[in-house]
């Protein structure tokens, strides 16, 4: 494939939609042309899937049946939109991907990074992201943030000890995988951030597929 896959991942309230807003404001001031999508969601049956996905409602949800739609979600989102963007040489971003589920469902719902990664690998046919960018801030200060803005959704409302789990996994890959994941530090203006995103999307523009 031609096309670069970049995604955006850090713990809720971390900051990553505000930016990718920003980012996409200089990438079109520039004329670089890009989709852009969010997860879950993207397609209108993603999207459909999103919203039991997030209902507060659905508390009696299990975790292989979350870790399952969120799946389901992607699998539609990558065949539909992802893969043939990817096939005519796009620039692709995307607010979260694979990582999520496999920290959020893995570690977060215990279900382990490994059934996680194999039900992924199905979803998204092996579809890996060219560059993952990690948000790093402290997690209960994001998420505070995030509650004081918005009306959490169902993981939102999850307590301080799950996103606690999730933020040290995120840390551990991200140091783990060095290569692949790029941290930043989420805890500096809009600006500051923008400015380091935008740094690591044209080098990995320029690197050779």
């Amino acid at each position: 494939m031609d096309g670069k896959l970049i995604v955006f991942e850090g713990p809720d309230g971390s900051g990553k939609t505000t930016v990718l807003s920003e980012v996409k404001k200089r990438l079109e001031k520039d004329k670089i042309e890009f989709l852009d999508y969010r997860e879950p969601g993207g397609t209108y049956i993603s999207e459909k899937i999103r919203d039991i996905i997030i209902d507060k409602d659905n508390i009696a949800m299990t975790a292989s049946c979350e870790c399952l739609l969120f799946a389901a979600s992607r699998a539609q989102l990558v065949e539909e939109k992802i893969k043939p963007a990817l096939e005519s040489g796009m620039l692709v971003l995307c607010d979260r991907f694979v990582l999520s589920s496999l920290l959020y469902q893995g570690v977060g719902r215990g279900l382990g990074i490994d059934k996680v990664k194999e039900i992924n690998d199905f979803a998204t046919a092996g579809l890996r992201a060219d560059l993952t960018i990690f948000f790093d801030i402290d997690y209960k200060t994001a998420l505070i943030r995030k509650r004081e803005n918005f009306s959490a959704d169902r993981l939102e409302s999850e307590d301080f000890d799950f996103h606690k789990k999730i933020f040290n996994a995120y840390l551990d890959i991200a140091e783990r995988y060095k290569k692949e994941i790029k941290k930043i530090d989420a805890s500096k203006s809009v600006t500051e951030v923008t400015d380091q995103v935008m740094k690591l999307i044209y080098e990995s523009l320029e690197e050779k597929q």
